[in-house]
Parts: C-alpha cells; structure tokens; sequence
C-alpha cells in the first residue's frame, strides 16, 4: 500500500482539533498525543510543543487576531490629527508635535473631540504621528527657474558672507525676492520680497510689481517699520534689484549692515531659500499676476498668514551636523514659534512684543487658518492664465510691410493647454511638454521612418529599372 501524503492545510485543521485535546489532557496524555501528532504531520516534537501552547489563530468568530500589539490611536485620534495638521499647513512631525498643546484649546471649538482623545494626543510622538498621516501626505515639489538677473555694480563694495551665522540678537536678516511671472517673463509682474531673521526664524513678506531699485527699497523700509525688532542687517544674493546704489545708499544711511553671497551658490542663503518655499511658493504657487488688484491680495494674504506663520506655528533650528560613515545625522533644537524665541532673546522691541503677545491670547488658530485660506481663493481668482502678455492690438494700417502676408492674430488672450498649476498640485515636470514632450519624439521618430521608408522604395525602384 502506498503513503497517504497529507497536505498543509489538512495539517493545519487535524492540528486545531487536536488543540482542544490537548489543552484538556494531563501530563501522561500530553505526551502520548505529541507522539500521535509526530507520526501524522512529520513536525519536530518541540515544534508541535510550541504550536501547543501558542493562542489560537482563530478569534470571535473564526477571524484571525492581529498579531503585535493592540492599537493605542484608533480613527477618532487620527481623525483629529489630520484637522489640525491641515489647518496648521501640514508642517514637519517635530512641528505638529509642538504646536499640539497651544492649538487643543481652540480645536474643540472646531472638532468633536473627547477627554480621552485630547490625552492621547498629548501623548502622540512624532514618529507615530508620521505613521498615522502617511496617507494625506503629497509630493508637491516642482522644478522652476529664477527670473532673477546678476547685478554687476558695486559688488566690490559689498562684502561677501559665506561663513556660518552665529548671532545672538535678532535683527540679522536674509533678503530674496520670489517672482510670480507664470510661464512666461515678459512684461511687468509680481514679485515678493522676503525677509528671514537668523535668530528668531521671524519672516516677513511684502509684494511688490516688477523688481525695480525703488520698488525693492520701498517693499524694504516697509517690512523693517513692521518688525518687532531693529533690522541691523540683510544679507542678499547678487541679483540687480539689491546689488545696486539705492539700496546701497539706503543701507548705510540706516546703519543696516549689507552683505552678498556668493554668485551661483545658493547654500550661502540658505535660510531665505528655504522660507521661500514654506512661505511663498506653498502658498501662492507658481501663476503670473501682474494686476494691482492681484498684489492687494497677495499683501493681504501676508498679513494674515504672518500672523499664523509667526505666532502659532513652531520652527526648528540645525544645531549641527555630524557624519556617521557615509550618512549625516542632523540635530535640531526643540522646536519654538518664532514669537517665543524672540520673548527668549529679550532684545526685541518691548511694546511691538506684548502688543504680539497680546493678539495671540485673543486669536483662534483655526479661525486664522480658514481666513488664509479664504484669502488664497481670492488670490487664485485673480492670477493670469495666459502664457504670455497679450500684444497690442494695431490698426491694419499700421501693420510692418512684413508682416502683411501673416495670418491676422487674435486680439483676445489665448489660454494655453499646459498653463500652470498651483505648488498644491504635483505637476509632471518642470519642463513645457511643447518641445521635450512625448508627443514631439514621437513625431520626430515617424518621420525618420518615413524618409527610411522613401529611401527604400527608391533603391528598389532603381533596381527594377536596372533588372
């Protein structure tokens, strides 16, 4: 007679009927069913032992148990999280974690949240608040040029800053200016000057159209009136807009210390490369606007979210750097709104500072939050979707001799297919697919067949002749 061979899934139910047996059996019978199961399953006696004494696969119901750990953080935590972490503007872990106790408070106002809740949210690190918002989060990074122009005046007479910022007063700045040209960079648009301070992580924005010395000047001597500190020094790339004899002349008659960066290096300002991101570009996008009424909006928008920026929502600091073989291991300070660390440096401007401290007692967070927002449609309402200025329109008269044969032009602006997309969405590329998409390669592969093609026909056309 031949061996009946016994699969793994009838081992697996003669092993969980024999389970019942075995958890009711004495010592002497444990032992005579071990042997049993041995000779039926062919399993290693200790294996069968663990297996045993292991709880049953099976729960209520003949589900199977989740293994590991019961959840702490169900969906009504997770749920809770998310509210805020949007509200807030999806900041980094270490930042949701920080701000948490300053917005609970307000977020009751705004969400169903109970006791138990609030206390596991407490509690909440940030390595499992990543965990439980790895669903929400979105790559929204886009690839663009600079529109900004290298000034070759007077840069013998700025100093170069490149060696690391250690200040311990505020007041010490990095300057940029953002455009907003859309897809094209002719004519006159927006462009938003920012202002970043070393110490407190204090930003502040204003818009201003075109990038003219005076514009910048002016937008500057603004952004210092609002500061709640003295502004004792900017620190700038090499662009025209700063590298120039006004600003120059302004600086030294306010007693501002002005220094550059090096040309082509970025790391040099790293500070303002970086808030132009997180407070310019993750808000207003990448459209043109190019109106008055649109740059309104945009300084209106500013107000608003400074106020959320600088006040409720908490920065990190890079204290150091260290490598471990081919990796680097960051390490940050704890993380602070920059209304706190200016209160801790205590060499901010007294009255500006309670009158701060003052507001944010009587703002709600989430109410701030849902004005930005409303501030942003009012915004997007006003950006040009057009890819270019629109030509003026000439009288058939005074058409170039020419341009007579061309065909007439539409006086209208033309909405092109591919215009840009705000930073909230994630483009396709950086790039226009006018001339590297996958349409024009395959154009111009179909008519590299085609001359292949005609190229053949004639050979063998000859040789026919020739035949």
């Amino acid at each position: 007679m031949g061996v009946t061979r016994v699969g793994p899934r009838a081992k697996g139910e003669y092993l969980e009927r024999m389970r019942d047996r075995y958890e009711r059996a004495n010592a002497a019978k444990r032992t005579e069913l071990l042997t049993e199961m041995v000779a039926v399953t062919g399993f290693h006696r200790k294996a069968l032992i663990r297996r045993m004494n292991r709880p049953s696969a099976a729960g209520p119901g003949g589900k199977p148990k989740r293994r590991g750990r019961p959840k702490v953080y169900g969906r009504a935590v997770a749920a809770a999280l998310v509210v805020i972490w949007k509200a807030a503007g999806s900041p980094w872990s270490k930042r949701l974690q920080a701000l948490l106790p300053t917005w609970l408070p307000y977020a009751r106002r705004h969400v169903a949240i109970s006791e138990e809740t609030e206390k596991r949210l407490r509690r909440m690190s940030a390595r499992q608040m990543d965990r439980c918002l790895a669903g929400q989060k979105r790559d929204i990074r886009r690839r663009m040029y600079g529109r900004t122009k290298p000034g070759s005046l007077l840069k013998h007479q700025i100093p170069l800053k490149t060696d690391r910022w250690d200040v311990e007063e505020p007041g010490y700045t990095e300057v940029d200016l953002v455009s907003h040209s859309g897809d094209c960079a002719d004519g006159e648009f927006g462009h938003s000057l920012n202002v970043t301070d070393i110490l407190t992580t204090w930003v502040a924005t204003r818009a201003v159209l075109g990038k003219s010395q005076v514009r910048v000047q002016e937008a500057l001597a603004q952004l210092r009136a609002g500061l709640p500190f003295a502004l004792k020094g900017i620190d700038s790339d090499n662009g025209s807009e700063f590298i120039n004899a006004h600003l120059k002349r302004y600086c030294d008659t306010t007693a501002i210390q002005f220094t550059r960066g090096r040309p082509y290096k970025k790391d040099d300002n790293a500070h303002i490369e970086q808030k132009n991101w997180t407070h310019v570009r993750k808000l207003i996008g990448y459209d043109r606007y190019d109106t008055a009424a649109a740059l309104d909006a945009i300084n209106a928008l500013y107000v608003d979210a400074g106020l959320l920026q600088n006040l409720f929502l908490p920065s990190v600091k890079l204290v150091k750097k260290t490598r471990v073989g081919s990796r680097v291991r960051r390490t940050y300070d704890a993380p602070q709104t920059p209304l706190d660390r200016l209160v801790q440096s205590e060499k901010g401007d007294a009255d500006k500072v309670r009158a701060l401290l003052r507001q944010r007692r009587h703002l709600d967070p989430f109410a701030l939050a849902t004005r930005v927002e409303r501030d942003l449609e009012r915004v997007y309402r006003l950006a040009n979707p057009r890819t270019r200025p629109a030509s003026p329109v000439r009288h058939p008269s005074e058409r170039p001799a020419h341009s007579a044969a061309r065909p007439v032009e539409a006086a209208g602006p033309v909405e092109a297919k591919n215009a840009s997309t705000r930073s909230f969405e994630k483009p396709r590329s950086g790039f226009s697919t006018a001339t590297t998409g996958h349409h024009n390669r395959l154009g111009s592969g179909k008519r590299k067949n085609e001359k292949h093609h005609e190229r053949v026909t004639r050979i063998l056309a000859r040789r026919s002749r020739l035949g």
